[in-house]
């Protein structure tokens, strides 16, 4: 499946959607990046003289990219207009801050898909090529209805 029809399939939307691009896609991994804008609102509270990127937003944008754009690119054969994504587990180790602004790259290779469920390591990296947090992502991609 290509690039943009992976994007287009992405079930996400702004303010929610942590995927600027993708740059490789195979069946055995992806790469992505991502800008995190400056003016999002949960920089106001988070910190509030400090801002930086919650942790929970790295695991969604690495989620979105490691899991989610590979399970479409995996199910391309199977994959109607209406799916539900499910985030079964996930495990991350925070390394470095990600600041209002910065481009983030994330690479994610598949460690097992069987029954629609997809567990990856993902791996982000900042603009200078230091990782900013890895981990291990599971999730589903369930397809309801048709085309």
């Amino acid at each position: 499946m290509d690039v943009q029809r992976i994007l287009s399939k992405l079930p996400y939307q702004e303010p929610f959607l942590f995927v600027d691009g993708i740059s490789r896609v195979s069946d055995d991994d992806v790469e992505g990046h991502y800008t995190f804008k400056k003016e999002s609102a949960f920089y106001q509270g988070h910190f509030k003289d400090y801002p930086v990127t919650p942790g929970v937003l790295l695991t969604e944008c690495c989620a979105q990219i490691g899991l989610v754009c590979l399970g479409i690119h995996l199910l391309s054969q199977h994959l109607t207009e209406k799916m539900e994504v499910a985030m079964t587990s996930s495990e991350m180790e925070f390394l470095k801050p990600v600041f209002p602004g910065e481009t983030i790259k994330v690479q994610a290779e598949k460690r097992y898909f069987r029954f629609q469920k997809l567990k990856c390591t993902v791996k982000m990296y900042d603009a200078s090529g230091d990782m900013v947090c890895h981990g291990t992502l599971a999730g589903m991609i369930k397809t309801t209805g048709h085309d």
